[in-house]
Formats: structure tokens, sequence, C-alpha cells
């Protein structure tokens, strides 16, 4: 770890005495985003970055300047799609030699020079820790020096830096970045360094902004957001105090760790009516011989504690998870003990994957010994066991009424708005004059695994009438 925190802080590949850079106004930066909801919040702070230097983004890759691929080193499949877009990227530079071509994030800090070869189409690699380089590189590029920025800090937070936010009414808001617990299994703390929180002003200030922008729901970040502390206060009091900003702003969190799901946290939650009712808590395995190979520093009878102390004070909550399936060294016993902590606990959602090794982690050390049919196989059990209690689960919302935060159209049908409850269940029902950011009251007429479906209502339940379209026959 300290080999990694102790590089360079940015290193040109080439001479760096270049002319001043080419003036930046009007040029434009197009940002592809993979992996988790930290990327999302990452590339919004590079997209303010680069507006500072007279950067506009844009959509289209054919019109930009500037190229980056905001990265993920969580999955081996996540690394292969990044490649394989180089590939296709690699026909634009063609055509347009002076675009600069960046690999920022989790990858750029794993595979760093790798990704710089001479004779690659990448100009820049930058890591999660230094963004504020980003500039400075780009302008470096245009004149054909190659930059390498993947130091890892204790400090940065990115704090003073406004994240560039676009479009929508749901925003991204990240509190602490790093994580100190080391699960085996995990590169997060070799690509995005140590645990350390963003100021409790500096968080809600921002959240104020939010609100009088209109934003109507936000998402509190971290790698294990419930491990923030800043100043003597906890991620309980962060969260209390953000949802007192605005009452009509749904304040929703992720990612959470089962040793930090405290009581105080969990009645801090009910405390608040702006604080979803839903709750992301991985279990990874339902074996705790898994567990303890892990390093997940909990145990399947203290998660199943903690699950029931959440319905306890939060009857109607929402719950998912995320499970690995083929774990080194993983029985047929551990693999059924999994499936039965599905079914005891009844998730609405999960991601759910087979185990990739990844270098640089202690399960690697293991092997990868579960043979890739078995793999498949237990990842299928699981998935269909979920998928049939997240739809059971959905069938009981039949007949009731939700509260529905209006966020687009749906996708399938333009006639049909896509919303979600605060228990982060997606709503689609028919559209009519209600606003994007609006929140109605929906009826629900049926449910699939993933998706509710239902009609708007007015206060007293009773159903919304169309106007209705007179046809003119000349």
């Amino acid at each position: 770890m300290d080999d990694l925190i102790n590089q360079p802080q940015t290193e040109s590949l080439a001479a760096s005495n270049q002319p001043a850079g080419r003036p930046t106004a009007g040029r434009k930066v197009y940002v592809e985003t993979y992996g988790c909801q930290m990327n999302e919040a990452d590339t919004e702070i590079v997209l303010s970055l680069m507006n500072r230097e007279g950067y506009q983004p844009t959509n289209s890759i054919e019109t930009a300047d500037v190229v980056f691929l905001n990265t993920c080193s969580v999955r081996d499949n996540a690394e292969q799609r990044i490649h394989g877009r180089l590939n296709h990227i690699a026909f634009h530079k063609k055509k347009k030699p002076e675009m600069v071509v960046g690999v920022l994030g989790c990858m750029a800090e794993r595979l760093r020079r790798k990704l710089i070869h001479e004779g690659s189409i990448v100009d820049v690699v930058v890591g999660p820790d230094e963004y504020r380089a980003l500039p400075e590189l780009v302008n470096e590029a245009q004149f054909g020096t190659k930059g390498l920025a993947v130091k890892l800090s204790r400090v940065e937070t990115y704090d003073d830096v406004t994240p560039l936010r676009t479009e929508g009414i749901s925003a991204w808001l990240s509190v602490m970045r790093g994580c100190d617990k080391f699960c085996t299994f995990c590169v997060v703390p070799f690509t995005r360094g140590r645990e350390r929180s963003r100021s409790m002003e500096s968080i809600v200030q921002e959240v104020e902004g939010l609100a009088k922008h209109g934003f109507r729901e936000l998402t509190l970040l971290g790698q294990n957001v419930n491990s923030y502390r800043w100043e003597g206060r906890d991620f309980a009091d962060l969260l209390a105090a953000v949802a007192d900003v605005d009452p009509l702003m749904r304040i929703r969190y992720t990612t959470s760790h089962p040793q930090d799901m405290s009581d105080k946290l969990i009645e801090t939650m009910a405390s608040r009516k702006n604080i979803c009712n839903y709750i992301h808590l991985p279990v990874q395995s339902g074996s705790n011989r898994v567990l303890q190979l892990m390093n997940r520093t909990y145990t399947i009878e203290h998660y199943l504690e903690r699950i029931a102390s959440i319905h306890a004070l939060i009857p109607n909550v929402s719950m998912s998870t995320d499970i690995i399936a083929g774990f080194p060294t993983e029985t047929d016993d551990d693999h059924r003990q999994t499936i039965e902590l599905i079914k005891q606990v009844r998730y609405d959602g999960a991601y759910m994957f087979k185990y990739s090794p990844r270098e640089n982690t202690k399960a690697w050390a293991m092997g990868d010994s579960v043979p890739e049919e078995v793999k498949s196989a237990r990842l299928a059990e699981i998935i269909d066991v979920q998928r049939t209690i997240a739809e059971e689960n959905n069938q009981r919302h039949v007949g009731t009424i939700e509260e529905v935060l209006v966020d687009g159209e749906s996708k399938k049908d333009a006639s049909e708005w896509k919303g979600r409850t605060d228990t982060n269940k997606v709503v689609i029902f028919r559209h009519g004059d209600e606003q994007v950011g609006e929140y109605v009251n929906v009826k629900i007429h049926r449910g699939t695994a993933a998706t509710l479906f239902g009609s708007i209502v007015d206060a007293e339940g009773r159903p919304k009438e169309f106007p209705i379209e007179l046809a003119v026959v000349g």
C-alpha cells in the first residue's frame, strides 16, 4: 500500500518543455462512465475541473476534443469492456489525430503504464485522487507528451469542487473516499486509497445549493458510507443534517457495511420522513466460513440481527444486497447457505456476480478454485431465487397507493412516465400533465420482479381524469 501512496505525483513520459497550451474556450470534452455511482460522481468532478479551463461537456464523441473513459476495476469484465472501447475510439482518433484520449479512475490507478505504452492511443492516465492534474496533462498531451498521474492521497476529497451536474432532478454527492475494510476480494483500497471524509459543513452547503436549484433526490456516496467521521460526528449525524435542509428532497445513501450499520443510524432513518426507506446492505455470502475468508468482519448471525433491528424500526423498508458466487474454496454447502439466507431475508433486489480474481488482493493468492461452470450454475440459481422473491414482494404492492417521484418518460413508451417510490421501486404510469420532479400518488395495478405499474390517483385515491381527445372529421 505504501508503494502506491509514495509514487511521484505527476509523471510526464516525454520532455515537458512545451509551448503554452492551445486556447480551450469552446473546446469540448466527452466522458464515458463505467462502474459504480462513485464513478458517476467523479465524472461530475472531472467535468467541473475541465469546465474551469474553458471546456464544455458534449454527448458526442465526434465533436469532442478530449475523450475520457472513467473506469472501474472491481471485476475483470469491466476492464475488458474498456479495452474494447479503446479499440473503437482509435477509429475516431485516426480521423482526428489531435484528439486527446484519457483513461481515468480505478483502472487507470491499477494498470498505469500498461495503458500508456508507446503506440497506445491513450495520452493521459489519471487515478481517482489526481483529477486536478487533468487540465495540465491534457494541455501537454496536445503537444505529444503523454501523462501519468496516479498517486493515492490520504487527504484529497475534492471538497472545494462543485460537481458539474448537467441535467436531471437526482444528484450523487460523495461524502467520503477510499476504504479501510480490505475485503480480500476487493481492489478498492488499492485503487482509491484509505478512508477520508469531507467536512460536514461543505456537504450541507452543497446540499443547500442542490435544493435551491430544484433537485428532488440526493444519494450520499461512499465506498463504505456509514463509516463517515468528521470532528466527532458520524454518518447518522450527517444524514440528519442533510435531511433537515429540505423536507421535500428525498435522501438516499450507498454503500453500507453491516459492521457499521448502527442503531443510531437506523433510528435516524426512522426519524425523518424524507430519508428513504431503502437500505443496500451487502452480505456477499451466507456462509460464515466464506465471510471469514473474505475478511468481512461480521457473522451471518450479526447480519441477521441488524436486519431484524431495521425491520423493527422501519417496517416497510426495502432491502437490497450484493452477492458473490464461487469465491475461492466455496463448497456446495456454502452456496446452499447463501440460498437459504436470500430466502430468509427476502431482498427486494440484489447485485449478483461470479467471483472475479483481482491482482493485489489477498484472494488472488487463494487461487480461483471453483470451476467456471460451477460458478455459472450457482449464480444462475441465486438469480432465479432472487427474481422469484422480488416478484412476490412486488405483488404485495398491488392495490396500494404509492407516492412516486416523476423522473422522466418511460424508455419503452413516451406516453408513460417513469418514477420511483421512496423504497426504490420503479413505477410506470400513464403520461399526464405532471412535471419531472413532481410527487404524485399512483395506485399499483400489477408488478413484475423489477417494475410496478399503476395509474395516478388524487389524495382520496380517486382515479385521475384525463382529457378526452376529440377527432375532427373534415
